[in-house]
Parts: structure tokens; C-alpha cells; sequence
């Protein structure tokens, strides 16, 4: 039976609790809800969506995935942001009528949006399953407990945004949050940071194990361009700590000498004659460009800051502690905030002198006062112990030299193409590496011990090097999508989630409600399988 919370009733219990309303979380609740089933989806901040709404980065996804066999379910998500532009904006004739319109029309991405409309999409997916009473949805909910009975979680308590707490009880947990929260909480093996190479046998694997070199946090926030106008901030507290290492240079994630990538090439109010955005630092994540819609309509373009100089490197977010995380957090806004006086005093202009006093905060794009976005960036999760793990070498072009395409999974729950690409963090260099498109495997998302907690993004059975190349908008997505079907079927058939991938059978007909019932590709068509992801793709270039 399902029971909705009241004021004195502080315990609640439903099919399906899923803890993080991201992108895995949302794809986990919704596929849950359409098998029918009740589910409870938490957030911590008060926007759902995670990365493409509270984090404020746009879909990443390179120009292939409009081709590509992508999850249906998340070619819907992409179209339902275009056409909320098309039923709320005055867009020009031509972007109006492209079927792969791009409101911000950046340099990173293929569908670049402001975080709000992403906002009012997932709450468009929501609205019918809230309204039918089969989706609870629980916002300011943050998990600080998790109760387990040997090798189950029996319960999850979470604090409300009122200091108060709600344990609610389910069948199947899914730990959807950005650092694998649950798995702390709740004692499921897991790993941190990078593993050795005498661990996992991949080739770029540190010689020595560290759990505390992690991928970089950042903070992003919103801008537009107001010539004439001066909109500095404050001069932030610790703004000396972090000036000296600001510039317009920039290194590729797979090392490469430097290159300087100014903010603007040319006057921002010139439409360059080819149609194409400049590659600047402007166009990198624009998430509104205004020569997109009716003359007249919007002054300024706006864009997206989640660069280099925003990647804050200095703590680690899991496995240090609480004061650690909470510090990390702490300085990395902080870091941010003086990167924009910088640019506001400081930086080099384009045009000759110094300092963009134009450049405005945009509070009303991400919902927050001073236009950061609610919660920070987060590129790098605990991983789950997993009946199998996704490494390097399965996966990239130059370890797959000789073979028909990526490692083939026979139990395979979807298809993605990626890079690896991990940013210079907390253990210094980055890297970048070509992948073949490649499969999904279900054993990635099964926990060693645990039987009913299951992951819903970065958090699944991959290493350090691998993770990335999962870690995306569509990744998450997808990962969410197998999740939220499975425990539909565990419930349905009363069987544990590794039953079903020990079964042949089982396996079989939990595959085929994947590709029947959801309309997932399973395997690559050979035309596509041996194709690797190149630069020029530019997928997830932020991430």
C-alpha cells in the first residue's frame, strides 16, 4: 500500500524509491511509473533534472545522435525542449521550421538550452504521473541515513528542507544522486578516485591506487552581454588566492600545448557571414542566441560559463568526509565567483584594455539570486563493487586495434557513444581518448552483495578511466532507463536483480521488454559498431 506523508506521519512506503532526481533518476522513475508502479523520487535542491536544470549544463550530446539508435525516450526529452522553444519563443522562420533546432546554437553541443526551459520540460514529463497519484515527487529531500537487513535497504530517511526527517521504506532503492550517496550511507562495497593498473589491467590506470584523485567539481552560472553598462560584483573574499591562475589559455584534456581561446573573437552582436558561431569562449556553452529569434526580441544572447578556469581542483567530493566535501563546494563557488570579477576587471579584452564590466549575472536563468546554478558540477561519483565492471579497454580505439568494434555484452541493456574524457583533477593530468560505440552491460549495474539498491549514473561498476564515457546526459539517461526497467520486472516476477542476468531466459525476456516495450537498441548495427567518436564530435566536451 501506498501512504502519502502528513504532518504526523513521518514514515512512507511505495514500490520504488529513487533517491536524486537527475537525469538517471528521472529516466528510473519514469520508466518505473510506466510499468505501474509507485515510486517516490527525491531531489535535494528544489529543481528536478540535476545536470541539465540545477547544474546548468545544456545536453552535450555531439551531432551523431540525431542518427544514432538512440533511446527513445531520450530523443523525446531532447525534441519536447525544442518544440517548448517553438510554443514560447518568437523564433526566426528557419530555426522555427529545422527539425534540429538548437536555441543556443553553441560550439559544444547539438541541442544548447537555458537550464529553466529544461526546468519546465521535466516538469511537463512529471505532471500526468503526479496528477495520477503514481509518482510522489519530494523536493529539498536530502538522504543523511540509510537502515539495512543483511544484505537489503530496508529504509532510507531523508531531511526536509525544514530540518524535519521522512524514512520512507521500498521494495528497491535506487541511488540516483551525483556521488553515489546511498552507497556510503548504506554500506554497499564501492570505490572512489582511480584504481592501480595492476587492478584493472587498463593502460592508462595510475601504477598506484588513489581514492582521492577525482575528476574536478565545478559551479557554473549564466551571463548575458550589456555594453555600456557596468555590472561588477563584489570583489570576493578570496578573490587573490585564485586570480594569479587566470587567463585565456587553454590545454585539451589529453594534454597538448596551450592555446589561447579569447571570450569573444569579433563583436558580440555580429552575425558571423558563414551562420557558424565563432570558437570562442562565448559560443562554447551559449545557451540563448538571440539572432535565433524575431528582431527585437532579446538584447543580448546568453550563455553558460562551465570552463577551464571554473574546474576547481583542490579536494576531492567522495570518500573525504563531510567537512571536505562541504569545503570543496565552498571554495569551488568561490573560485567561480572571482573568475567572473576577473573577467568583469581583469581579463584581456577583444577589442583592446581590460575587464568586461557588461558582462550581467542572470539570476532569473538558473532560479538562484545571483545567477550560480543550485548545486555544483559534479563529474566524478563513488562506484559500485559490481558482478562486472567496465573498463578502459573494452571500450577504446586504440586498446580495441584489430577487433570487430567494442566489447560485446551478451547481456547488454543499451547502446552508447562517448570519449573518455577526464579532466585534470584532483591527481593532475587529464586525458582523452577515442571510444568505439559501444553496449551497455546489465552486470555493470548490479551491486557484489546488496540485492534490492541499484545505481542510476556515474555510480555503477566502472573505474576511474572508464566512468566518463558513461557519465554524460544521454549516459545517465540510459543507465536510469535499464534501472527503472529492471526493478519493473523484478517486482513483477518476485525475482532479485541478478537472477535475472544468471537466468538465460530470464535474461532473454528482460531484454526483450527493453527493445519491445521501450523501443532500446541492444546492439549496434554493424554499419555503425566499428565507427569511433572523434574529436570534431565535441560529445561531452564539458563533462
Amino acid at each position: 500500500m501506498f501512504a502519502a506523508p502528513t504532518p504526523r506521519t513521518r514514515e512512507l512506503g511505495t514500490d520504488v524509491l529513487v533517491v536524486g532526481a537527475g537525469l538517471g533518476g528521472l529516466a528510473a522513475a519514469l520508466t518505473a511509473v510506466r510499468f505501474g508502479h509507485r515510486v517516490v523520487l527525491t531531489e535535494a535542491t528544489d529543481w528536478p533534472g540535476g545536470l541539465f536544470t540545477a547544474q546548468a549544463v545544456p545536453l552535450a550530446d555531439g551531432h551523431r545522435i540525431e542518427l544514432d539508435p538512440v533511446s527513445p525516450g531520450y530523443r523525446d526529452l531532447r525534441e519536447r525542449i525544442r518544440d517548448f522553444y517553438r510554443r514560447n519563443y518568437p523564433l526566426c522562420p528557419g530555426p522555427f521550421a529545422d527539425p534540429l533546432l538548437d536555441p543556443g546554437l553553441s560550439t559544444t553541443g547539438h541541442l544548447s538550452h537555458e537550464p529553466r526551459a529544461a526546468l519546465a520540460v521535466v516538469q511537463e514529463l512529471l505532471a500526468p504521473h503526479l496528477a495520477a497519484g503514481r509518482l510522489t515527487l519530494l523536493l529539498r529531500h536530502r538522504p543523511v541515513a540509510a537502515r539495512t537487513d543483511g544484505d537489503r535497504v530496508a529504509a532510507v530517511t531523508l531531511e526536509t528542507a525544514d530540518g524535519g526527517q521522512l524514512t520512507v521504506t521500498a521494495p528497491y532503492v535506487v541511488d540516483a544522486t551525483d556521488l553515489g550517496e546511498l552507497l556510503d550511507l548504506a554500506g554497499v562495497e564501492h570505490v572512489t578516485g582511480a584504481e592501480s593498473r595492476e587492478e584493472t589491467g587498463e593502460p592508462h590506470a595510475a601504477a598506484v591506487a588513489d581514492p582521492l584523485d577525482q575528476q574536478p567539481v565545478s559551479w557554473a552560472f549564466a551571463l548575458d552581454h550589456r555594453p555600456g553598462e557596468d555590472h561588477t560584483v563584489d570583489r570576493p573574499a578570496g578573490y587573490d588566492r585564485w586570480s594569479g591562475a587566470f587567463s585565456w589559455e587553454t590545454a585539451e584534456p589529453g594534454g597538448g600545448p596551450a592555446r589561447t581561446v579569447p571570450l569573444f573573437l569579433h563583436e558580440p552582436d555580429e552575425v558571423p557571414p558563414w551562420g557558424a558561431p565563432p570558437n570562442d569562449r562565448w559560443h562554447r556553452l551559449r545557451a540563448l542566441a538571440r539572432s535565433r529569434y524575431l528582431p527585437g526580441t532579446f538584447d543580448s544572447d546568453i550563455t553558460l560559463v562551465d570552463w577551464e578556469q571554473t574546474a576547481y581542483t583542490g579536494l576531492p567530493l567522495a570518500g573525504a568526509g563531510r567537512e571536505v566535501r562541504a569545503r570543496a563546494e565552498r571554495e569551488a563557488r568561490e573560485q567561480a565567483l572571482s573568475f567572473l570579477y576577473w573577467m568583469q576587471t581583469r581579463a584581456p579584452r577583444h577589442d583592446g584594455g581590460h575587464g568586461y564590466p557588461e558582462l550581467r549575472p542572470r539570476p532569473d536563468v538558473t532560479g538562484t539570486p545571483d545567477g550560480f546554478a543550485k548545486a555544483p558540477h559534479v563529474r566524478e561519483s563513488r562506484r559500485i563493487r559490481a558482478e562486472f565492471t567496465l573498463l578502459e579497454h573494452h571500450l577504446t580505439v586504440a586498446a580495441r586495434a584489430g577487433a570487430p568494434g567494442a566489447e560485446t555484452f551478451t547481456d547488454s541493456v543499451g547502446t552508447l557513444r562517448s570519449r573518455i574524457t577526464l579532466h585534470p583533477g584532483t591527481g593532475g593530468a587529464g586525458l582523452d581518448l577515442e571510444c568505439l560505440p559501444f553496449q551497455l552491460p546489465l552486470g555493470a549495474l548490479l551491486p557484489v552483495r546488496v540485492e534490492n539498491l541499484l545505481p542510476a549514473g556515474r555510480n555503477i561498476g566502472a573505474t576511474h578511466l572508464s566512468a566518463p564515457a558513461v557519465g554524460g546526459h544521454a549516459g545517465q539517461w540510459s543507465i536510469g532507463e535499464a534501472v527503472g526497467a529492471l526493478v519493473s520486472y523484478c517486482l513483477e516476477h518476485r525475482l532479485p536483480p541478478r537472477a535475472v542476468r544468471g537466468d538465460e531466459r530470464r535474461l532473454a525476456s528482460f531484454q526483450d521488454r527493453l527493445s519491445d516495450s521501450l523501443g532500446l537498441a541492444l546492439e549496434w548495427p554493424h554499419r555503425l559498431r566499428t565507427g569511433p567518436v572523434t574529436s570534431a564530435d565535441t560529445l561531452y566536451a564539458t563533462l
